[in-house]
């Protein structure tokens, strides 16, 4: 597609928004995919592209430095003569005129853009939630940020019992610090796994001195000389803190695309090829919402970098569906948790091995068919279990729950 250079705008021929691991993945699937065109990866933050889910856990801890976080090696971007521009944002897309335009008033053309911005973490809406000392975990300054207080901070309060604010919680708890967890649910993870593993994870964050309150809203906070001084429950009870941290998920960064007429609810629309229903725009990772099926967001590192290499391939003419087998995993003490398939309708689980012993597996069904697994020191469960996700296996309960036999060996039991 030739475009015409208006407004002496500079013109590349792909654009990406968002310098994550999808906006990464796609500069360099682009290059490997044989595309010779210009590259540039505008992103709102100013480092280069890193490890996210690294945040929350090693780094947090202060177990990895941000060196080793880099996806990238430092000369890799110049090397594969990708335009990083970082610190600024993009706040507008012209879809017919092909053009973004970022917060610093700059304009740039582009034959392609690949919109892989992520979200925003989703904020509290109470009283009180202007204070100081509320902090977030989804970019490299929300950690420094709450790395700078720690040390000073004796009482933690944690909002919200999913992946982020547990693997805090642990982090908090090996460091010495007094943790309230507060989930408005009546279990933690209750929107990603099955009562099972939400009851197995509340025991061991228990066991290590974790308080959770569960079935809690949060009414408001109180101050003092502007920071925060209580979480003010629901019910009326006040939980001392020096630091609050909320993690209740977030609000994909779609606005711009949204606003120059893409479909979508919840993120931007796309279908098997990652693009959207603009003109030369593909959408990927947390802000895409696949419009077969089930129609959901997947907030995974596994669906950013594949969405990724899906779009890449389709901007250098190779229309490969994306139907790539979703997995996550979890860093909580020394419990890992890895998890293949989605769980999205299952209606019955059957418990592999014993959670008293800290490794064991939870195989999710519907109609008897295997949909996910969620597993627990147990990485053999996980590997052998894919082909039973990808198979939708059917496999007697009692088969399954048999420790005595792997799942490689119900696999071709399957066949």
């Amino acid at each position: 597609m030739t475009m015409t250079r208006e407004d002496n705008n500079r013109f590349f021929d792909c654009i990406i928004v968002g310098g994550g691991h999808g906006g990464a993945q796609t500069a360099a699937a682009l290059r490997q995919s044989g595309f010779g065109g210009t590259i540039a990866l505008i992103s709102a933050e100013p480092e280069v592209p890193y490890d996210r889910p690294s945040l929350s856990k090693e780094y947090l801890a202060g177990k990895k430095s941000f060196e080793r976080m880099h996806l990238r090696p430092q000369d890799f971007w110049a090397s594969r003569q990708v335009e990083l521009m970082l610190g600024q944002r993009v706040t507008t897309v012209d879809a017919a005129a092909h053009v973004v335009v970022t917060d610093l008033g700059e304009r740039f053309s582009y034959g392609k853009l690949v919109w892989a911005a992520g979200g925003e973490p989703r904020k509290l809406s109470c009283p009180g939630s202007e204070l100081a000392g509320i902090c977030y975990i989804r970019n490299k300054a929300d950690c420094d940020a709450l790395v700078e207080v720690l040390p000073d901070a004796e009482r933690i309060v944690i909002v919200g019992g999913g992946y982020v604010g547990l693997e805090a919680a642990a982090v908090f708890r090996e460091i010495g610090k007094e943790v309230t967890l507060v989930e408005a649910l009546d279990r933690v993870l209750a929107r990603v796994a099955g009562e099972p593993v939400s009851r197995f994870y509340e025991a061991e964050h228990r066991a290590h001195g974790v308080d959770i309150r569960l079935n809690c809203g949060v009414g408001s906070l109180e101050g003092a000389s502007g920071r925060v001084k209580n979480v003010v429950l629901a019910n009326g009870e006040k939980i001392p803190a020096d630091i609050v941290v909320v993690g209740i998920g977030i609000i994909p960064s779609a606005g711009p695309l949204i606003e120059a007429g893409a479909e979508g609810a919840n993120g931007v629309d796309i279908d098997e090829f990652c693009q959207t229903s603009l003109p030369d725009i593909y959408c990927i990772g947390d802000c895409a919402r696949l419009r077969q099926g089930r129609g959901i967001r997947i907030e995974s590192v596994q669906n950013a970098t594949d969405q990724a290499t899906t779009a890449a391939k389709a901007i250098c003419g190779e229309l490969k569906p994306y139907d790539a087998t979703p997995w996550f995993w979890s860093n909580q003490y020394d419990l890992r948790m890895q998890t293949v398939g989605l769980n999205y309708g299952f209606d019955s689980v059957v418990t592999r091995g014993n959670p008293a012993s800290r490794s064991f597996s939870v195989i999710y069904l519907k109609d008897g068919a295997v949909l996910a697994l969620d597993c627990v020191n147990a990485s053999r469960d996980y590997v052998q279990g894919r082909k039973l996700v990808d198979s939708s296996a059917r496999i007697d309960r009692d088969a399954l729950a048999d420790t005595s036999k792997q799942l490689k060996e119900l696999s071709l039991e399957a066949l």
